[in-house]
């Protein structure tokens, strides 16, 4: 028997794998298709850990759904545009192109190296012209179909990155990226109308069966719906008078019912209107100062509800449209105006943060809505006129109750959809003053990018046209070669670039110079996998809808809102277009953990605690690398990294490699089996391994099909043991080699290679050629079958209790009836019985039998 030697068998059978070209697609095959993909990665190094734990479980799923008789897509590529490459450039007076490819090359080569199953002859590179023209052609059917808009708005902008960013990529009002404090600014961008879409986007997450709850939960939370009214307050002229024909300040509420309640009117420090509000008021400056530091603070810290909230009076007052009242309007800094209008009602008696603001500025807090057993609530049930305008409270009171003080809708329950807030509603339409209405969280997505290493939106800016797409047959809008970075030149003074004529009316024009967020580039790369040649079309319909949508796909739940919700998008933007027959485009989700180190800390470069795959990969090859990956726990949990675990796992599958060799008969001359021995024993044993291999078979089988690649591993392990107790039978101080089993052992040896297989890809081949004598390759092997008859135990052992104490154990046949199981176990524990009286006996089948004694 030659020794495992992983160094010597994987990068030859890697080699052997790409001359057979045996992981390429072929797409006339009959067999039924399956798509398996992970989240394709960002070329900005060699892979770390988290790339082997994420590709690893694709690898897995992708080589057993093959060996179960399918027909596998398991593509790679690159998502390589964006700002990693273009600083790396700056900083080492380089190109972002050569950054690029030299990354993709050196993690091309370690995927390689891990033996991963991909077809390499689909890679999609995100800026490759071949690829980026079809995203340019993307954006002008998105515009064609009215999903494209270019408006001034304040936006989300990042210092240190010098870009805007979409909402969703602003975390905890810190950059996504760089995690510098995001500012706002106001500038005229490019967007995709992703709110046409809010509800079915909302909607179809019913349809995610194969989800995780999370992040389904993350997506409808992002969206946001929320049922209410649009309620109209008429804006008080400066003189104070009366004017039928007023401007009104329209606002969002859930909460109708408590309309009574308004005692103030809040607008946040970007309202549009803000300086037609104040004009003429005594306070102008001071109000317009107050917003202009306030939007310094970022959206997110604002709206902390435990955050101190400021506030300034703009002089003006609106008239509350259920009862008259003029109430005062402030400027504050806890109202943002990315939700509803921008403008808030202040019902300080059901809103902490009115609340706090009303304590702070002694504003009226007037109780509207109470449970029945507070001490105030007759009193103020039975008043119809305003008395209390000021509680004693320590905080506002947000639950569900009875109208008080709220005029003919007083002693009406309260809350969302409740009797009062649908009266009120009613009342607001009959009037004219308001409608009921549906908003979303959602905002519509900002594309542009001011930086170079993007893919360019293809817009041309007329003098007389105005703004007008590039025509198709001009595309792709190529990214200029020639720019110096590094002497901070960009797009915008790029003159080569800029400079070109309007294909409407043929004089001078200026190109775009925005270039699209790189999530554009990642919302259909996985369409693209289906048909990645196609020079005519982004892809094929009949092609994408042969293969999509994704039966497994696989990323960090960190994309929850920015991918994944995005791809959605674009699925149902390119089934409206005509391009898909289906609504969603991943089946099913997983979402891997991370993979922290020894201490609990995120892997990183800058905190020096990276494992390096490549080092580890020399020194114990990469099948015990994947082992390890995936033996260390779940695959969605965080993972503790433990630089023991892959030297285990060498081990491990230099056992496996022994154990195979003796089921054949191959592992030396001392274990040829000796005829004049009673194998008596051993058959009783290779009963037990027959058993065994069935059950695991099941339990592995089961394990893959939910991902749970640790307990796979586990079972096979089990496997192994059950086998290696046969093999290490000596009777009469000769070792027995599986003559003594016959078929049993081949078939043995051939299933806990094919179980293996999956896991290390390149020992299993290696085992099915030189130990087993196979041709081909396993991975074109089937996967074993098991009957659930024979994995089924012979006999069982048995706790026996007496009234919950274990007294005994038994050893029954597996299906003996209850009365043998409790005549044996009442012999077990005879002693234990003697001057008791058995009350009650209760047999738990195959795990204890209970005796209740006095």
């Amino acid at each position: 028997m030659k020794e495992y030697n992983p160094h010597e068998i994987e990068p030859r059978l890697q080699l052997k794998w790409e001359e057979d070209g045996l992981y390429t697609v072929d797409e006339a095959s009959d067999k039924p298709r399956k798509y398996v993909l992970e989240m394709f990665p960002y070329p900005s190094g060699d892979i770390h850990m988290g790339h082997v734990s994420n590709y690893t479980y694709g690898d897995v799923v992708a080589r057993y759904s093959r060996m179960n008789g399918f027909n596998v897509l398991h593509p790679m590529g690159w998502d390589a545009f964006g700002l990693p490459a273009e600083n790396a450039a700056i900083k080492h007076h380089s190109h972002p192109a050569k950054w690029t490819y030299d990354n993709i090359d050196t993690q091309r080569a370690s995927f390689k190296r891990m033996g991963f199953s991909y077809d390499w002859d689909r890679t999609v590179v995100a800026c490759n012209p071949d690829y980026y023209r079809w995203g340019q052609w993307i954006f002008l059917k998105f515009w064609e179909m009215g999903l494209v808009e270019r408006r001034n708005s304040p936006v989300n902008w990042c210092e240190s990155c010098g870009t805007v960013l979409a909402n969703e990529q602003v975390i905890d009002g810190r950059c996504w990226r760089c995690d510098t404090e995001v500012q706002k600014r106001d500038l005229t961008q490019w967007y995709y109308k992703i709110t046409d879409y809010a509800e079915e986007l909302l909607q179809d997450l019913d349809q995610l069966a194969g989800w995780p709850e999370n992040v389904k939960q993350q997506q409808a939370n992002w969206i946001g719906k929320s049922e209410g009214a649009n309620v109209d307050f008429a804006l008080v002229p400066l003189d104070g008078t009366a004017d039928a024909s007023a401007e009104t300040i329209t606002v969002f509420t859930t909460r109708a019912d408590t309309l009574f309640g308004c005692s103030f009117f809040v607008v946040g420090p970007e309202y549009d209107k803000l300086d037609e509000l104040v004009a003429g008021t005594e306070n102008a400056a001071e109000v317009l100062k107050f917003a202009e530091d306030a939007r310094k603070v970022s959206a997110v810290e604002r709206a902390q509800g435990d955050r101190e909230k400021h506030g300034i009076f703009t002089g003006r007052y609106v008239v509350n449209p259920v009862n008259g009242e003029q109430v005062p309007v402030w400027v504050a800094d806890y109202v943002v105006a990315d939700y509803g209008t921008g403008a808030v009602m202040a019902v300080p008696c059901g809103d902490q943060r009115d609340f706090d603001f009303a304590r702070k500025y002694d504003l009226p807090i007037i109780p509207i809505i109470l449970p029945e057993d507070d001490p105030m609530f007759e009193s103020l049930k039975a008043e119809q006129g305003r008395k209390v305008t000021s509680v004693d409270w320590s905080e506002a009171y947000g639950a569900e109750g009875i109208l008080v003080q709220s005029g003919q809708f007083t002693g009406m329950k309260g809350g969302k959809h409740s009797e009062g807030e649908a009266a009120i509603v009613k009342m607001l339409e009959e009037a004219g003053k308001g409608k009921r209405t549906t908003e979303y969280r959602l905002r519509d997505w900002l594309i542009s990018r001011q930086r170079y290493w993007g893919n360019p939106i293809p817009a041309i800016h007329c003098p007389d046209c105005g703004v007008v797409p590039v025509p198709e047959e001009d595309l792709p809008v190529l990214l200029p070669e020639d720019i110096d970075l590094a002497a901070g030149e960009t797009l915008a003074n790029h003159a080569g670039f800029v400079n070109t004529t309007c294909p409407k009316c043929g004089g001078p024009a200026k190109r775009e110079t925005d270039t699209m967020d790189t999530f554009t580039c990642s919302s259909w790369y996985y369409i693209r996998y289906t048909d990645p040649h196609d020079v005519h079309a982004p892809f094929t319909p009949e092609r994408a809808n042969a293969w999509m949508p994704v039966d497994q796909y696989i990323g960090g739940i960190e994309h929850a809102i920015l991918h994944l919700l995005y791809s959605r998008f674009f699925t149902k933007v390119l089934r409206d277009a005509g391009m898909l027959s289906f609504d969603e485009p991943f089946a099913n989700l997983l979402c891997q953990g991370m993979v922290l180190d020894s201490h609990g800390d995120v892997m990183s470069k800058s905190k020096g605690n990276v494992v390096s795959p490549e080092e580890m990969i020399q020194s114990y090859g990469a099948d015990a690398v994947r082992a390890a990956m995936l033996f260390m726990g779940p695959p969605d949990k965080e993972k503790l990294w433990n630089d023991d675990v892959v030297p285990s796992m060498l081990k491990f599958l230099n056992r496996v490699w022994r154990i195979v060799h003796d089921l054949v008969g191959k592992a030396g001359d001392d274990t040829y089996y000796d005829p004049s021995v009673d194998d008596s024993n051993a058959h009783k044993l290779a009963m037990q391994m027959k058993r065994e291999r069935h059950r695991v078979v099941g339990k592995v089988s089961e394990d893959f099909n939910r991902n749970s690649f640790n307990t796979a591993l586990a079972a096979i392990m089990e496997l192994a043991n059950a086998t290696a107790t046969f093999l290490r039978v000596r009777p009469a101080e000769h070792r027995m080699n599986c003559k003594t089993g016959g078929p049993l052992c081949q078939d043995v040896a051939e299933t806990l290679v094919k179980l293996i297989a999956p896991i290390a890809p390149h020992m299993a081949d290696e085992l099915w050629a030189d130990a087993l004598g196979n041709q081909g390759s396993v991975h074109d092997a089937s996967w074993p079958e098991f009957d659930a008859s024979l994995a089924a135990a012979d006999e069982v052992e048995l706790a026996v209790q007496i009234n919950g104490k274990v007294k005994a154990k038994i050893t029954v046949a597996a299906e003996a009836p209850e009365e043998d199981i409790i005549r044996a176990a009442r012999e077990a524990v005879s002693r234990s019985l003697e001057g008791k009286q058995v009350v009650k006996e209760i047999v738990v089948p195959k795990r204890l039998v209970n005796m209740v004694v006095k």
